[in-house]
C-alpha cells in the first residue's frame, strides 16, 4: 500500500529572498538535522539573466533502523537526489527527491515548494507533500515501512524549526533585509529566464503557482482545530481536497471533517466513507438548515428536561439533561419519535455552534461539549420498549453523524436499576464515547473527584448542591389527553425487557399474592430489595419461618378463570401467623408507579419470605360510609390484576456497609437509607411503564 503525506501552509512571517538565504545555510551539512549527513553537488545551472537557477545534490543520511535489517540490506547509509529550481523572478523554490538507494524495492518521492504569500509579499509559504512505496525488502515491508514513516514524520516540523534556525542566526548577525532579483540592464533578444524556464518545463519540471486561499495554514489549524501530529494534518488536508475536487454540495467545516477522522483513528478511507454516508444523510433530511427551520412544541419546552447551561472548567459547552425526571414514554406517545429525533438533532447542531463560539471566546480549540445527566428518579418504568427502541436509534444517528462532539459524559445519581439500562445502551455507543463516561451513584459527586473536579463550583446546578440557577424544565407525566396513539392493550408485552436482566415481573392477584423465599444460613446478613408497582396498588411484607415452605403456582379467582402465570404462593393456608412464621416488617402499601427500595437485617437463620398482595379498601364499621377512595380502589381491582418487577439480593453485613461507595459498573449498589427500613420514593414526575 502506498503512503502518502500532505503538509499544511506552513507560514515564515520573512520575505522569500531571506528565507531562502537560511535554507542555503542547510548545505553542504547541518548539524542541526543529525540524521543528514552530508551533500554534494551533482550538476548545476543557471538562465542568462540569473532568474532561474537549477541545483541537483546527492544527499547522504543515516537511517535509524535495527543492527540486523541493516546487515541483511547490506547498506548503512542511504543516498537521495534532490533537485532545486529557484526562480527568483517569481520567488518561488521547488524542490524535487528521489531515492536512489534500493530504487528497485522502494520509491519515495517528495515534492516541496516555498512561494510568497497570496495576501503578504513579506511573508513566505511552505508546502510539502511525499509518498512511499515498498515494492519488497527481502521479507521486511511492513517493519520497513513503519521504520520510515516514524523518521519521516519526526523530521518533518523539525524541517522549520531549522529554519526558523538560521534566520535568527542571520538577523543576529544583522542581515535582516536582502533585495529582490532584478533584470540584468543589458537587453536580451528573449527574455532569458522565459526561454530557460520553457525549456525545463519540457523536461517535466512544472513552476509552482501561489498558495491558494482555500488551503490550510499550520497556525490556523493550531489556532482552531488542536495539536495534530504530521500524518494528522496530512489526513485532514487529503480528505479536505478530496471533498474539494468531488463533492458538489456544502462542504463542511474542517473541525467537523476532523471528527470524522478522529471515529475512525484517522484511517482515511474509514473515515472518508462515514463522512460521505453523513452528508448524504445530511442532505436528505435537510440537517443543515436545522437551526432555522425547527421550532420545538410547546411540549417540548415544558416536559423536555434537558438544556444548555454555561460551560466546564476546559470551555466546552455543558448540556444538562434530566433524564431520571423525564416521561419519555409520554414525549413519544404525544410527539413521536421523529419529532424527539428533530430536536435531538437541533441540541447537536447547537452543539457545534456554540463550540465555534467558544472557540474564538476562550482563544483555544473547542471542538466539544460535555453532558451532565441526572439520573435521580430513574427506574424500570423508563424501559419502555417504545421508548428504549427510540433511544437506540437516537444513539445510533447522533454516534453516525455527530462522532467525537461529546468531550465528556458526567452521570450523577445513578441508581440500581442503571446497569440494566447500561447493558441495553451500550453496544450502540463507539468505544471511544464509552471511555468518556464518569459515573456517580448517591451523592459520589458531591467534593473532590466529583462534578468540581470538571465544573466551576459556581455553575453547578441548585438541584444537585450547587448555587446556580438552572433553568432547564423539571419535567413531570405527560398528560394522556395530549397523546397521538392509544394506549397499550391489557395483554401487552411491553414491560419485557430486550435482554434478560437481574428483574423479575410478577403479578399479584385478588386472594393470590406473589412470594418469593430467601434462605439465610447465618445471623447478621443483608436482605435487600427494589421493585416497581407497574399496574394497581399491592401490600408488601416480610415473615420469617423456621419452617421451609413448599412453591404453590395458583390461579385467579376472578369471575373468569385465568393463569397467574408468574404468580408463587410459599405460606400454606395452613400457617398461623405467630406460631408458623412472624412478621419481620410492618405491612406497606405500594401505590402504583411507586419504586420502592429497602433492606431488612436478619437477627436469625431459617427462612425469609418477601410478600406482595392486592391492596384493598379497609373493611368499614356497620355504622361509618365507605370512603370515596376506597370505592374508587375497589373499582380498580376488582377486575384487573396488579403488575410489578423486582430484584432482591442477600450480602454479607461487612460487604453491604462498603457497596453503598462503590459506583463501578460491575459492582453497582444503592446507598440504602438505613438496615431496617423501607425507602419509598414517590415522584410524580416517574414515567409509567404500564
Amino acid at each position: 500500500m502506498v503512503q502518502k503525506y500532505q503538509s499544511p501552509v506552513r507560514v515564515y512571517k520573512y520575505p522569500f529572498e531571506l528565507v531562502m538565504a537560511a535554507y542555503e545555510k542547510r548545505f553542504p551539512t547541518c548539524p542541526e538535522i543529525p540524521v543528514f549527513l552530508g551533500s554534494e553537488i551533482l550538476h548545476e545551472s543557471r538562465s542568462d539573466d540569473g532568474a532561474i537557477h537549477i541545483i541537483e545534490r546527492s544527499c547522504k543520511l543515516n537511517v535509524d533502523a535495527p543492527r540486523l535489517l541493516k546487515k541483511i540490506a547490506g547498506v548503512e547509509y542511504v543516498f537521495f537526489i534532490q533537485k532545486n529550481t529557484v526562480n527568483w523572478k517569481e520567488r518561488t523554490l521547488r524542490i524535487e527527491a528521489h531515492n536512489e538507494t534500493f530504487a528497485n524495492r522502494v520509491v519515495v518521492l517528495e515534492t516541496c515548494s516555498y512561494s510568497v504569500h497570496p495576501e503578504n509579499e513579506e511573508w513566505t509559504c511552505f508546502e510539502q507533500s511525499a509518498s512511499l512505496d515498498i515494492k519488497s525488502f527481502f521479507g521486511f515491508e511492513s517493519t520497513v515501512e513503519k521504520i520510515a514513516m516514524k523518521q519521516y514524520t519526526s523530521n518533518i516540523k523539525r524541517g522549520k524549526e531549522v529554519i526558523e534556525h538560521y534566520l535568527k542566526e542571520l538577523i543576529s548577525q544583522g542581515i535582516t533585509f536582502i533585495p529582490r532579483w532584478t533584470p540584468p540592464p543589458v537587453s536580451c533578444h528573449s527574455s532569458d529566464s522565459t526561454c530557460f524556464a520553457e525549456s525545463i518545463s519540457g523536461s517535466g519540471l512544472t513552476r509552482p503557482s501561489l498558495v491558494a486561499s482555500d488551503k490550510l495554514d499550520a497556525d490556523y489549524i493550531e489556532r482552531y482545530l488542536g495539536q495534530l501530529t504530521p500524518m494528522q494534518e496530512s489526513c485532514l488536508i487529503r480528505l479536505r481536497q478530496w471533498l474539494q475536487e468531488t463533492h458538489k454540495g456544502k462542504i463542511p467545516k474542517d473541525e467537523h471533517i476532523l471528527r470524522f477522522l478522529r471515529a475512525r483513528d484517522f484511517n482515511i478511507d474509514k473515515a472518508r466513507e462515514m463522512l460521505c454516508q453523513s452528508l448524504s444523510w445530511r442532505k436528505q433530511y435537510q440537517v443543515d438548515y436545522i437551526l432555522q427551520s425547527w421550532r420545538p412544541p410547546a411540549l417540548l419546552d415544558e416536559y423536555y428536561t434537558g438544556g444548555w447551561h454555561y460551560q466546564d472548567k476546559d470551555g466546552r459547552p455543558l448540556y444538562i439533561l434530566r433524564l431520571g425526571q423525564m416521561d419519555t414514554k409520554g414525549l413519544v406517545k404525544a410527539l413521536g419519535e421523529e419529532s424527539l429525533l428533530r430536536h435531538v438533532l437541533s441540541i447537536n447542531e447547537e452543539g457545534q455552534k456554540r463550540c465555534e463560539e467558544n472557540t474564538n471566546t476562550f482563544g483555544r480549540p473547542i471542538t466539544s461539549w460535555t453532558c451532565l445527566v441526572d439520573l435521580e428518579g430513574l427506574n424500570m418504568r423508563h424501559l419502555w420498549r417504545p421508548g428504549v427502541k427510540a433511544l437506540l436509534r437516537i444513539i445510533e444517528v447522533v454516534e453516525d453523524n455527530y462522532p467525537e462532539t461529546l468531550g465528556r459524559l458526567l452521570i450523577v445519581r445513578a441508581p440500581r436499576v442503571f446497569p440494566v439500562l447500561w447493558t441495553l445502551v451500550s453496544p450502540f455507543i463507539n468505544e471511544n464515547t464509552r471511555q468518556k463516561f464518569l459515573i456517580y451513584s448517591g451523592n459520589n459527586y458531591q467534593g473532590p473527584g466529583g462534578l468540581v473536579d470538571y465544573v466551576d463550583k459556581d455553575v453547578i446546578p441548585d438541584f444537585l448542591g450547587g448555587d446556580c440557577m438552572c433553568t432547564v424544565p423539571e419535567g413531570g407525566l405527560v398528560p394522556k389527553s395530549l397523546y397521538q396513539t392509544e394506549e397499550e392493550p391489557e395483554n401487552s408485552d411491553h414491560i419485557r425487557l430486550w435482554t434478560e436482566t437481574i428483574y423479575h415481573s410478577a403479578s399479584v392477584l385478588r386472594g393470590a399474592p406473589h412470594e418469593i423465599v430467601v434462605e439465610i444460613l447465618e445471623g447478621e446478613s443483608v436482605i435487600t430489595w427494589d421493585f416497581d408497582i407497574l399496574k394497581g396498588d399491592v401490600v408488601f411484607s416480610l415473615f420469617h419461618s423456621k419452617r421451609a415452605p413448599e412453591t404453590n403456582h395458583k390461579e385467579a379467582t376472578l369471575p373468569s378463570t385465568s393463569a397467574a402465570g408468574d404468580n408463587v404462593q410459599l405460606i400454606d393456608k395452613t400457617w398461623v401467623l405467630g406460631v408458623d412464621y412472624s412478621r419481620m416488617e410492618s405491612p406497606l402499601v405500594c401505590r402504583e408507579g411507586e419504586s420502592i427500595q429497602g433492606s431488612h437485617v436478619t437477627r436469625w437463620p431459617g427462612f425469609y419470605i418477601l410478600q406482595w398482595k392486592m391492596h384493598g379498601p379497609l373493611p368499614c364499621s356497620s355504622t361509618s360510609l365507605p370512603r370515596v377512595d376506597d370505592v374508587l380502589a375497589s373499582l380498580q381491582v376488582s377486575s384487573h390484576k396488579c403488575k410489578l418487577i423486582y430484584y432482591y439480593e442477600v450480602l454479607a453485613s461487612k460487604d453491604f456497609s462498603r457497596s453503598s461507595s462503590n459506583s463501578s459498573l460491575q459492582s453497582f449498589k444503592p446507598v440504602p437509607c438505613c438496615s431496617t427500613c423501607v425507602k419509598r420514593v414517590r415522584n410524580s414526575r416517574l414515567l409509567q411503564l404500564g
